[in-house]
């Protein structure tokens, strides 16, 4: 029948929480690092007092407006579905992610909306030092926001703290251990990381992009130099990070490090296979290519150590697609050494004196624009996907969490969100392409001040009522 060829509630339930949160993850990967970046460019404005870096902060000032707007709009329905879609889940772990889930918005999100509309704008209203705070302090909540989503992230990978009752629930018994779970510290390292890279490539590709049309705009320049620094230095500094958190991951998710190298059998020596199609119904990877003894040297620090595969683990843990695991954990770190590469050819034309004249430097900075987004996007996937078939992992399965709702409801909710996020967020994401595309100017406008802001509602405006020749209210 075709009713047996449909898709289950739950594929439905996977596939629509894997849409929503990948459109969201974007945005936060982005502002994360952009909200830190305009705290370093006004610092600078007010310690040299040059007019290019506050030329530079307004241009990405209004970028990081649309970009911030957007990630706290897609991430609002994510907490809908844990009600809709995913209630037995909601139910058995609220007692401890419900807390935390909680203190992100108590500490971050008030943190960003209260200094927000100061950071936006303020510039001309309140004092220079004030403004630098308020900047300061909506980076600060960024980086909040990520402590807490991460932490619980992480307790789900790696959960500790806890105890079980005689109803299957999870209930804190150790919130130190709770919120310091043992793969946390090196989730919120290499995930902060990556929003930095993720910004560098952007604003890298912006002012590149520029430079191709005016090598000599000032503000291009800054914007690439201080880019190409920070790929230089943080990338290879994301590797290590990156070998830390996989040594971590080995040796509490076994299942899923084995699924990220396609290694099935255990063996001493264990290569790395760069290339090949892990089958688990023949239980081997096809057509691997592979370097001898590396992955027991990267994952246990020894090249004679021996490597677990999936053989010597029960089937039923296993992750549930092992080629999107293996392949999304190749793009990122193919995009890692990309970047990587990318940095240090940086600094060799810095030394050389052709940073801002080297226009195949310029166009590769272009290509590599969207890296980070790409390389985030991948890093999550191998996150969650390795992570199946649990979603507290090894104690609750995804089978056991998701609401009892029928398939066609679940498809129908699917298929409203994917209408209006591509054409919601396809019409935000043009914008921001709109805004990339305007050359950072001398004396850059930033957002518009003097007269009141309709947001939603109806919103008194009397300097718009007056005419265009009314003075805005004291």
């Amino acid at each position: 029948m075709l009713a047996d060829h449909l898709p289950s509630a739950l594929d439905l339930a996977r596939s629509q929480f894997a849409f929503t949160v990948v459109w969201h993850f974007l945005f936060p990967a982005f502002t994360i690092g952009l909200a830190s970046f305009l705290a370093v460019l006004e610092a600078f404005w007010l310690t040299t007092g040059r007019a290019v870096y506050l030329d530079s902060y307004r241009y990405w000032l209004k970028i990081f407006a649309v970009a911030f707007a957007m990630g706290v709009v897609s991430g609002l329905v994510m907490s809908y579905q844990f009600g809709t879609n995913w209630s037995v889940f909601s139910d058995k772990t609220a007692p401890v992610l419900g807390p935390l889930l909680g203190y992100e918005v108590l500490t971050a999100f008030f943190l960003e909306a209260g200094f927000l509309g100061v950071m936006l704008f303020g510039l001309e209203r309140v004092g220079p030092r004030l403004h630098f705070l308020a900047t300061c302090l909506v980076a600060v909540g960024t980086l909040i926001s990520a402590f807490w989503i991460l932490s619980a992230n992480s307790w789900m990978q790696t959960p500790t703290g806890y105890v079980l009752d005689a109803n299957g629930h999870f209930a804190p018994q150790d919130w130190w251990a709770v919120v310091f779970n043992p793969s946390f510290p090196f989730r919120f390292a290499h995930t902060v990381t990556a929003a930095y890279l993720t910004t560098a490539m952007i604003v890298g590709a912006v002012a590149a992009w520029h430079l191709l049309r005016d090598r000599s705009n000032p503000r291009a320049r800054l914007m690439f130099s201080m880019a190409m620094w920070m790929a230089a230095i943080v990338a290879p500094v994301q590797l290590v990070l990156g070998d830390l958190h996989g040594t971590n991951t080995y040796h509490h998710q076994p299942a899923k490090v084995a699924a990220m190298e396609g290694h099935f059998d255990s063996e001493r020596r264990a290569p790395s296979i760069l290339f090949g199609w892990p089958d688990a119904q023949a239980e081997t990877t096809r057509w691997a290519i592979g370097i001898p003894g590396l992955a027991s040297l990267y994952l246990a620090h020894d090249l004679n150590a021996e490597v677990r595969g999936l053989k010597s683990m029960p089937r039923d843990t296993w992750p549930t697609n092992l080629p999107l695991v293996f392949w999304a954990f190749r793009v990122m770190v193919g995009i890692g050494f990309l970047m990587i590469a990318l940095g240090v050819t940086s600094l060799y034309l810095r030394w050389n004196g052709r940073l801002y004249t080297s226009r195949w430097l310029h166009r590769c900075a272009v290509a590599m624009g969207p890296s980070g987004l790409i390389a985030v996007t991948a890093g999550w996937i191998v996150t969650e996907s390795g992570r199946q078939p649990f979603t507290v992992y090894g104690l609750l399965r995804t089978a056991d969490s998701v609401s009892p709702i029928a398939a066609p409801a679940v498809a129908a909710s699917l298929a409203a969100f994917a209408v209006v996020y591509f054409v919601v967020f396809g019409a935000g994401i043009w914008f921001l392409l709109h805004l990339f595309n305007q050359p950072p100017r001398p004396h850059e406008a930033g957002l518009p001040t003097g007269q009141p802001v309709r947001t939603a509602g109806i919103t008194p405006a009397p300097a718009l009522a007056a005419g265009p020749n009314a003075q805005p209210a004291e």
